[in-house]
């Protein structure tokens, strides 16, 4: 049962990060996704989760509801451990940002993003952030990446909720 249904702020108006979030609906798993080009050795993984009511909501209408809530954690990669010699595997948490959409709370489309790096709590990021722009120039349902995340782009297909930006 998920603890937080919703997003929760502190009194200064950061993001609490649900301590449950590996519990919730996984979304999908990038590696090596990034706005910009990286000059990392190893590319980064990524892995989406969704607050399970938002997730029930989008499979039955093909778009976010409000309080949606989503968190991609950054993980390191690594290709030598173990028994493992030739291929990827995730390591270490690098950071945890956060895309929440609270009509109330963020006026305009209703989303904000959040940074946690390794914290319980995350910081706004200013709408000057690349992530605003690119999320709604590219976001192939309501500011949402889902485009990448294979089980729900054909809903979304069905439900006749995707943008051009797929």
């Amino acid at each position: 049962m998920c603890l937080m249904a919703q997003p929760r702020y502190t009194a200064d108006g950061q993001l609490t990060l649900p301590s449950d979030y590996r519990e919730w609906i996984f979304l999908s798993s990038g590696l090596g996704m990034t706005y910009a080009q990286s000059m990392q050795m190893a590319p980064a993984f990524t892995n989406v989760f969704v607050n399970p009511a938002a997730y029930r909501s989008f499979v039955s209408t093909g778009k976010w509801p409000d309080k949606t809530m989503l968190v991609l954690e950054i993980r390191a990669s690594a290709s030598k451990g173990s028994i493992n010699q030739g291929g990827s595997y995730q390591g270490d948490v690098v950071g945890i940002e956060g895309e929440v959409k609270d009509q109330a709370k963020f006026p305009g489309n209703g989303w904000a993003f959040f940074g946690f790096g390794k914290s319980s709590t995350g910081k706004m990021l200013p709408p000057s952030e690349d992530c605003y722009s690119c999320h709604a120039e590219h976001g192939a349902v309501d500011n949402t990446f889902v485009q990448f995340y294979p089980a729900l782009l054909g809903i979304a297909r069905q439900k006749g909720t995707l943008s051009g930006h797929n």
